[in-house]
C-alpha cells in the first residue's frame, strides 16, 4: 500500500521527523529555557543570593572605616569611584559594580516570585496542611516580606545616603559625615535597625536554603549548613546595628563638617588641618 504524498513529494501525515518550526517563531536559547525550568529559576536565586551576600558583607566591612577616621571613610569612597585607576573613566568601573547588583537583585526577586506561583499552582491552598505549615520556619514563612521590607529600605538608603535627597546635612564626597548625621536622628536610626532585623532573618533562611537549590543537601552538611548560616548572619547584622547604636551614644559623632572630605581631620580641634596626596579629584 503506498503511502499517500503532499505535492513536494512528502508523506502525508506519516510519522516523520521533528516537526518544522513554524514561520515567525524563534526557537528559545538554552539560558532562557532553563530559567524556564523550576530548577534553572532556584539555581539563579541560589548564585544571585550569593552574590548579594558577598556584596551585603564587602558593604559591611567598608562601613567599619568609620570607626578608624573620616579621613579613611572617605578615601575609601574615593577608591571606589576611582576602581580602574587611569586605565578607564572615572566611575565607570563602579557604575558597571553597581548595574551587574542591579540585575542580580532583579533576577533574584523574579525568580524568588516565579518558584512562588510554582508552588501555588503544584499545592492549591485546600490541600496544604496546617502541618505543613506549622512545620515551616518562621523564616520561610516571611521570606517574601523580608524580602520586600530590606527592598523598601533600600531606596530610602539610596536617597539618604547616595543621592543626598533624603539628608538635609548630605555633603557630596563626604561618607562619613553623612552617615553619622543621618543616623543621629532617632527616626532613622529605628528604620536602620528595624531594615537589618528584616535582612537578618532573610539572610539566616537564604543562606541554609541557598545550598540546597544548588543541589548540596546531604545529612552530614546539614550542621554545617546551619552554622554557616547563623554565624554570616551574626556577622553582618551585629556589625550593621553596631552603627546607629553606637552613633545614637555618641561614641561616634561629626567630624569637621564642612571642611574637605579627604582632608586629614584634627579630633581634639574639629579643624581640618591638611589634605592628603591622591584626594578626591
Amino acid at each position: 500500500m503506498t503511502q499517500a504524498t503532499t505535492a513536494t513529494g512528502r508523506p502525508r501525515g506519516g510519522p516523520s521527523g521533528p516537526s518544522p518550526t513554524p514561520r515567525g517563531t524563534r526557537r528559545r536559547s538554552l539560558a532562557v529555557e532553563f530559567y524556564r525550568s523550576a530548577v534553572g529559576k532556584k539555581w539563579v536565586m541560589a548564585v544571585t543570593g550569593v552574590l548579594l551576600m558577598g556584596f551585603v558583607l564587602a558593604h559591611l566591612i567598608g562601613n567599619l572605616k568609620l570607626y578608624l577616621s573620616r579621613e579613611e571613610m572617605n578615601l575609601y569612597g574615593e577608591a571606589l569611584r576611582d576602581l580602574g585607576g587611569h586605565l578607564v573613566p572615572r566611575t565607570t568601573l563602579l557604575w558597571a559594580l553597581r548595574i551587574g547588583l542591579i540585575a542580580a537583585f532583579a533576577l533574584h526577586v523574579h525568580s524568588a516570585y516565579a518558584l512562588t506561583l510554582v508552588n501555588r499552582r503544584a499545592r492549591p491552598e485546600p490541600y496544604r496542611s496546617r502541618r505543613d505549615y506549622v512545620a515551616a520556619s518562621f523564616a520561610s514563612r516571611t521570606m517574601r516580606w523580608t524580602g520586600v521590607i530590606v527592598a523598601l529600605y533600600l531606596l530610602f538608603h539610596l536617597a539618604d545616603l547616595t543621592w543626598g535627597s533624603a539628608n538635609p546635612d548630605f555633603v557630596r564626597g563626604d561618607p562619613y559625615n553623612n552617615l553619622v548625621h543621618s543616623l543621629q536622628r532617632p527616626v532613622v536610626a529605628a528604620l536602620y535597625v528595624a531594615a537589618n532585623a528584616a535582612l537578618g532573618v532573610h539572610l539566616w533562611h537564604g543562606a541554609w536554603s541557598l545550598f540546597q537549590s544548588l543541589g548540596i543537601n546531604n545529612p552530614r552538611y546539614n550542621a554545617l549548613r546551619a552554622r554557616f548560616a547563623q554565624a554570616f548572619t551574626a556577622v553582618v547584622v551585629l556589625g550593621n546595628l553596631s552603627f546607629p547604636v553606637l552613633v545614637q551614644l555618641d561614641v561616634v559623632e561629626p567630624a569637621c563638617p564642612g571642611a574637605d572630605p579627604v582632608a586629614e581631620c584634627d579630633e581634639e580641634s574639629g579643624v581640618a588641618v591638611g589634605r592628603p596626596s591622591g584626594g578626591a579629584r
